[in-house]
């Protein structure tokens, strides 16, 4: 245990002294406020243009970020030696995973909190933005598609030898999970029989931590009727008592696999060593 919270000390110690944080932190801050601008002609309560612009901009902005962030990272400790050091410590690499996880998690949640902590703050003192709720669910999106992406960008550095492998890794998951993800969902369904489609949509979808996140906020923004009727189930289920609870024990299976995978490689890889 003092090794993991040492390990995520010095992570969050390096994160918020990196200039790539700072960049990002900026980045989202900016593009936050333009936000607030666009919504300038008033109030914004539920699924809305304004609500659904905001949670598809985050959707394209966040993942890139943390995907390039964690991956870069675990890359530093190969290419500048610091992972050759450490390892001479009785350091697992569990607790090394484990503990860079969570100090990267709290860099990635403080530039997300700035980000809505600025906007919400202008958008109150001007007298326009978004209703409290609506902005709780968008910063709760926010927080979940980080830290689901935050697993995932673990195993691209755990895999990647450098940097360079890692931004080609990072962002052709980006590319694949939130740009390509579409009409590879739609042209995979129009191949599919009719009784297929709706078990189809709902593997595919588990397969997305992307596209399922923003199932889930989207239905909880009241917006469900615009998904059209292969997601009448998912609707039901996401309204319902235990629509919250199987969501978040999903996204930590996710995280959980992500990390595991990682461990095996990066204990494969130290055996190796």
């Amino acid at each position: 245990m003092n090794s993991l919270l040492h390990v995520a000390a010095r992570e969050m110690k390096i994160g918020f002294r990196n200039p790539w944080a700072y960049s990002f932190m900026a980045l989202f801050t900016l593009f936050m406020l333009s936000l607030l601008l666009i919504n300038a002609q008033g109030y914004v309560k539920g699924y809305s243009g304004v609500s659904g612009t905001m949670l598809n901009l985050v959707l394209y902005l966040l993942p890139l970020m943390t995907l390039m962030l964690g991956s870069f990272s675990l890359t530093s400790e190969k290419e500048e030696g610091n992972w050759e050091l450490l390892s001479t410590y009785p350091l697992g690499t569990g607790a090394f995973l484990t503990g860079k996880y969570i100090g990267l998690a709290v860099v990635l949640l403080a530039i997300v909190a700035l980000g809505f902590g600025v906007s919400g703050t202008a958008g109150w003192l001007l007298g326009e933005g978004f209703e409290f709720l609506t902005y709780i669910r968008l910063l709760i999106f926010s927080v979940c598609l980080s830290l689901l992406f935050l697993g995932i960008a673990m195993l691209v550095g755990t895999a990647a030898r450098n940097r360079w492998q890692a931004l080609t890794m990072a962002v052709s998951l980006w590319f694949f999970a939130i740009i390509a993800w579409p009409p590879i969902l739609i042209a995979t369904l129009g191949m599919l029989p009719y009784g297929w489609i709706k078990p189809a949509v709902t593997a595919l979808t588990f397969l997305n931590p992307a596209e399922l996140t923003r199932l889930f906020t989207v239905v909880k923004l009241g917006g469900g009727s615009t998904l059209g009727p292969e997601y009448y189930d998912w609707i039901i289920w996401i309204r319902g008592p235990w629509g919250t609870p199987v969501f978040l024990a999903i996204a930590l299976v996710w995280v959980g696999i992500a990390l595991a995978i990682a461990y095996l490689m990066w204990e494969r890889g130290r055996g190796r060593d």
